[in-house]
C-alpha cells in the first residue's frame, strides 16, 4: 500500500471544486493510453466538461466519487460507484473511470480504490457490482486478486485513444 495516500468519497458540494484536479488525471491518463471512453487528442475543455457532468450526478446522488489523494490534498486516482440503475435494478451498481495518474502507479493506490469503491456500495445497499476493462490491461490481474469473476470478452468493443480496436472484458462482483 502507498501510505501516503489516503481514499476518500467525494460530497455533494465538494464535488465540482475537485473538477480541475480530476481533469488533470484523466488528461494524464488518456495521454499514456488508457481505454477510458476519450480519444486523442483529450481537450482540457472537454475533460472539465465531462467531470462537471459527474459532479451534477453526485449533487443528485445518482454517483459515488471517491479520490486517492497525497498528503498534500494531491488528487493522484479516482473512481466511480454509478448507483442510478432501472427500477428493476435497485441492488446494483456500475464501477467506472478507475483512473490512477501515471506518477501514482504500482503502488497499490488501484487496490485502495477499489477496496473503498466496494464499501461504498455496501453502504449504499448495493449487492452486485459490474465493470469492464481493457482486456489483457494491467486491471485485469487487480480485479481478479479482488475477487471479481470474468464474464467473457467483446472484441472490438472500443477504442484506444489512438484510434486501434479494443477487446474488452466485462467483470461481476457480489459484496
Amino acid at each position: 500500500m502507498f501510505e501516503d495516500v489516503s481514499v476518500r468519497r467525494i460530497g455533494a458540494h465538494e464535488a465540482m471544486s475537485c473538477v480541475e484536479a480530476l481533469a488533470d488525471v484523466l488528461i494524464d491518463c488518456v495521454e499514456g493510453g488508457a481505454s477510458v471512453s476519450f480519444m486523442l487528442p483529450l481537450s482540457r475543455e472537454k475533460a472539465v466538461a465531462f467531470w462537471r457532468g459527474v459532479g451534477e450526478a453526485v449533487v443528485r446522488a445518482e454517483r459515488a466519487l471517491l479520490v486517492a489523494e497525497d498528503r498534500e490534498g494531491r488528487i493522484l486516482g479516482t473512481v466511480q460507484l454509478i448507483m442510478a440503475q432501472p427500477d428493476n435494478q435497485p441492488h446494483r451498481a456500475d464501477i467506472a473511470k478507475m483512473l490512477v495518474h501515471r506518477m501514482g502507479r504500482r503502488r497499490g493506490i488501484a487496490q485502495q480504490l477499489m477496496t473503498a469503491v466496494e464499501e461504498t456500495a455496501r453502504e449504499e445497499g448495493k449487492s452486485v457490482l459490474v465493470l469492464d476493462t481493457v482486456t489483457g490491461g494491467d486491471a485485469e490481474r487487480l480485479y481478479a486478486r479482488a475477487g471479481w469473476q470474468r464474464v467473457g470478452v467483446v472484441p472490438k468493443y472500443a477504442l484506444m485513444p489512438d484510434g486501434a480496436f479494443c477487446s474488452t472484458t466485462f467483470y461481476y462482483k457480489h459484496v
